[in-house]
């Protein structure tokens, strides 16, 4: 059962072990203040550092950001050429920076759409941190959670095609090993910005019993005492899992000698 760990340096307070976060608002930012969306995008650039800063002092174990979506090749094309530059010049600043503080970097999408430049790229930035466990840092691109399923759905059927696998053999758990991050806990809080009520194709299996946080600011707007408000949002939350309250209470809790 999937749940957050308790970490020192700042109080008793329950820290979510995995935060999933959906980065909206990188163009209405840039908009209200009469600027070219990409300097939106280059503001919620800014906010990923602070954000993984922050991750890194409260003990969090796994970060995963929700960059560019399968959805969002459909963009105008002069914003999806800026943000491959935006992408391209972050992998070449970050990456060592991001060695030095034990951040382990990959990527989960079809990257085969993007760019044979960016895809060495990213593949440098993942075996250049593969050894490192402070924390994971998870980045979809060109990811979408529909597409994710999918993908698992067909290695089930392939190994059944090829007589690995019975059809009765395939269950959630089988599904699970398969799918994008199998390999990391499930996410224990989802953080959307922007002020939309919805989770957009984003880790759609992976989310099944994740505490969600929205809130109304834009993405580069975040800073430390925003993430600080949905932690501790997180840790007054109940977390039954399907299971009701008394089941989860400790044996003796709440009764009379």
């Amino acid at each position: 059962m999937p749940s957050g760990e308790r970490a020192g340096g700042a109080g008793n307070a329950l820290v979510p072990q995995h935060i999933a976060i959906i980065m909206d608002g990188n163009g209405r930012w840039a908009q209200a203040r009469h600027r070219p969306r990409l300097i939106g995008h280059r503001a919620g650039a800014r906010a990923v550092k602070r954000c993984v800063e922050f991750c890194l002092r409260r003990g969090v174990g796994a970060l995963t950001l929700f960059a560019f979506s399968s959805e969002n090749w459909e963009r105008p094309t002069d914003e999806v050429s800026g943000l491959m530059k935006l992408f391209i010049g972050a992998l070449d600043r970050e990456v060592d920076e991001l060695h030095r503080l034990g951040v382990r970097l990959r990527f989960i999408g079809e990257r085969e759409r993007f760019a044979a430049s960016i895809r060495e790229r990213m593949q440098h930035a993942e075996t250049r941190t593969a050894g490192n466990a402070r924390l994971h840092l998870n980045i979809a691109a060109s990811y979408g959670g529909r597409q994710d399923i999918a993908r698992a759905a067909r290695e089930l059927a392939g190994e059944v095609a090829a007589g690995r696998l019975q059809p009765e053999q395939i269950d959630a758990a089988a599904l699970a090993q398969r799918v994008a991050l199998s390999d990391l806990p499930l996410p224990d809080l989802f953080i959307r910005t922007g002020g939309e009520l919805r989770i957009s194709n984003f880790l759609l299996w992976q989310l099944a019993y994740t505490e969600l946080w929205f809130t109304d600011a834009l993405w580069p707007e975040v800073d430390a005492a925003l993430l600080q408000t949905a932690l501790d949002d997180f840790a007054r939350r109940e977390r039954r899992f399907g299971l009701t309250s008394a089941q989860l209470r400790p044996m003796g809790e709440g009764s009379q000698a």
